[in-house]
């Protein structure tokens, strides 16, 4: 029979990181989109390296830094009881910045297509540029978001490599749908495996195809 714990982790996850990516990538993308600063390349850059990094790599330095052994994960063991290694907690920080990238371009290239004349418009009317992001690029930049957030979530729920290297196998703590199934193709369970794969293989597949529906104005003409 199927356990249903490391699905119900693997969404949870997902939706976990994807809102915490939302309020991290808004600024980052923001800034990256109309700074003009010396170190931006750079910013741009270690934003972009989990899309060409292996993902053991970044779980391998998470495990350096975070662990209880080092000075910074020492640190906010004793001052804020918070352990990364091996915990729920630990899959959410691998996570966010491993899926970075996925929520900032999209937003990043939303923010640069809204036109300059808008904003311009709202500065000369005193407007402040935290305003004008709320009231004026935002709101022209839904499909942008919307995509960072459907890329996001998509590639929460498939990763392997971080979580396994910084959260371990630990059933209903990290065992996350990704590393049930590998458990189960190593143990011969085709069957459980499979169905597992069929599971998040719908799920991914509705959600994106409602996604790109929804972009082509289909679903608005058939509402209307």
């Amino acid at each position: 029979m199927i356990d249903w714990n490391p699905l119900i982790l693997t969404f949870e996850l997902a939706i976990t990181t994807t809102l915490f990516l939302l309020v991290i990538a808004i600024p980052i993308a923001y800034w990256l989109a109309f700074s003009t600063s010396k170190i931006k390349p750079v910013v741009e850059t270690l934003v972009s390296m989990p899309l060409v990094l292996p993902p053991t790599v970044l779980g391998f330095y998470l495990l350096v830094f975070l662990s209880p052994s080092s000075m910074l994960g020492g640190w906010l063991e004793d001052t804020f009881n918070l352990r990364f290694i091996f915990s729920y907690q630990g899959l959410v920080v691998g996570s966010i910045l491993y899926s970075l990238p996925f929520m900032v371009h999209p937003i990043q290239s939303g923010f640069t297509k809204v036109p300059t004349a808008l904003s311009e418009a709202s500065y000369v009317l005193g407007k402040s540029k935290w305003t004008t992001l709320l009231k004026v690029i935002l709101p022209n930049s839904k499909p942008a978001l919307l995509a960072g957030i459907v890329l996001s979530f998509a590639h929460t729920i498939g990763e392997f490599g971080v979580v396994l290297m910084i959260g371990g196998n630990i059933p209903g703590v990290t065992r996350v749908a990704s590393i049930a199934i590998y458990d189960e193709v190593e143990s011969l369970q085709y069957a459980t495996a499979n169905t597992y794969s069929l599971i998040l293989f719908g799920i991914t597949f509705s959600i994106l195809f409602l996604v790109y529906l929804s972009n082509s104005g289909y679903l608005k003409r058939v509402v209307s």
